[in-house]
């Protein structure tokens, strides 16, 4: 009866689940937007001095980084919130966050403008993640983690998908890109629905009754959790490096490459990176709970690391072989946000699980915002040649494969308590 108990699926689960995927959708979203706007609007505020291209990619390296920077820290901010006073509550506060900071962007009137916009719509970006994650992996039983994970992973895809497509029918360009940030704006109707309908996590009322007093953040930090925390920041660290380093400058690489001759070739891989991305959040949780999460893990960085190496090692065109590339890549990279939420959330015990999952996601993130930075200075370095930038970032890869055998297995077994 017990088993049958902690194994049912019922209306709390799906709700669950339908809220953290639109929320993980819309936050995909958002962060599609500004590669898509990037050159378009950094060009629109040339100021004529200098290199176009050199311009661009240091402004794209510190705007990204800001952005990162700012998804950190709403991370921990966030994460402790949903700590402390729930992951429902939290949640809404972080979509309506970052819903209301994007479609302020339409009033930017220089890169400066746009960073500042772009640092406090990601504080809810950040947020959300984590917010999201532990209400999900607290709801569902473990024998569904795998499935939900994928699920959840997947979702941000979808958003990078929905941006590609509205960026498709509807052109950026130069001269018509801030309309783009008032759809942003959209996702607040998703806070209502939520605060109406969505349940909180039983495992978090159970623990916060059981722990009066208690400093989430104090225990992350110490150990015996240290470890586990230690761990979380190195995996995330590689994989967003990877993808904020390297992947995601794939659309404004491609808008110099196609020119103004194919004004939505950037919409167009945006779309295929985001199709790709879409099957490789599925797949990555489905092979750790299959192989174990620490092979997953190897086979991710080795995957990404071949894939990488030839679509920025290999001097192609704009054509069918290029798109080719960008969709494995996608696909491969993006298989590490599958794999995260089922493995971050079972490093951890329920009274900190939010906050440790967001310190390790985030400090990952203020990883790759420094990266970013170098991103834009190697374009810059490079005379604008972004594949020679993206061959160097994605080598990172490597480090995963070492790593990932310090790291316990867990497959099969429950989340901490």
């Amino acid at each position: 009866m017990q088993r049958a108990k902690n194994t049912a699926i019922g209306k709390t689960q799906w709700m669950v689940c339908g809220a953290a995927f639109l929320g993980w959708l819309f936050d995909g979203f958002e962060m599609g937007l500004f590669p898509i706007v990037a050159r378009p609007a950094l060009m629109d505020m040339y100021p004529g001095q200098g290199e176009v291209d050199a311009y661009v990619g240091q402004w794209m390296g510190w705007i990204t980084a800001v952005f990162l920077l700012g998804a950190a820290a709403g991370g921990f901010l966030f994460g402790f919130l949903g700590d402390r006073l729930g992951r429902v509550k939290a949640m809404t506060l972080s979509i309506l966050t970052y819903s209301i900071f994007t479609g302020m962007g339409y009033f930017a009137q220089s890169p400066g403008d746009l960073a500042g916009y772009r640092f406090l719509a990601s504080l809810g970006m950040g947020g959300e993640w984590s917010l999201g994650v532990a209400l999900v992996m607290e709801s569902w039983p473990e024998r569904w983690r795998p499935l939900m994970a994928g699920v959840i992973g997947a979702a941000a895809n979808f958003g990078f998908l929905l941006v590609g497509a509205v960026g498709k029918i509807r052109v950026v360009t130069q001269d018509d890109w801030r309309w783009m940030w008032l759809v942003g704006i959209a996702p607040a109707g998703l806070v209502f629905l939520i605060r109406l309908f969505v349940p909180e996590s039983e495992k978090w009322k159970t623990a916060k009754a059981n722990s009066k007093g208690h400093s989430p953040i104090r225990e992350v930090l110490s150990p015996p959790t240290l470890r586990w925390t230690l761990l979380a920041v190195c995996f995330s660290s590689i994989a967003l490096i990877g993808t904020w380093g390297s992947v995601q400058w794939i659309p404004v690489w491609v808008d110099q490459l196609a020119g103004e001759t194919q004004p939505t070739a950037k919409a167009e891989v945006a779309m295929l990176s985001a199709m790709g991305a879409i099957l490789g959040c599925v797949s990555g949780p489905l092979i750790g709970g299959r192989l174990g999460r620490r092979p997953a893990f190897f086979g991710l960085c080795f995957a990404s690391l071949v894939v990488c190496g030839v679509l920025f090692r290999m001097e192609l065109d704009y054509g069918t072989t290029f798109k080719c590339l960008v969709f494995f890549a996608g696909m491969t990279t993006a298989a590490f946000y599958g794999w995260f939420p089922l493995y971050l959330p079972e490093l951890f015990p329920t009274r900190c699980r939010a906050t440790g999952q967001g310190i390790g996601y985030n400090m990952g993130r203020i990883m790759a915002a420094g990266c970013a930075i170098g991103s834009g200075q190697l374009v810059a370095v490079f005379d604008g040649d972004y594949a020679r930038m993206g061959a160097v970032i994605t080598l990172v890869y490597l480090v995963g494969m070492i790593v990932i055998w310090w790291a316990p297995e867990t497959k099969g077994k429950p989340l901490p308590e």
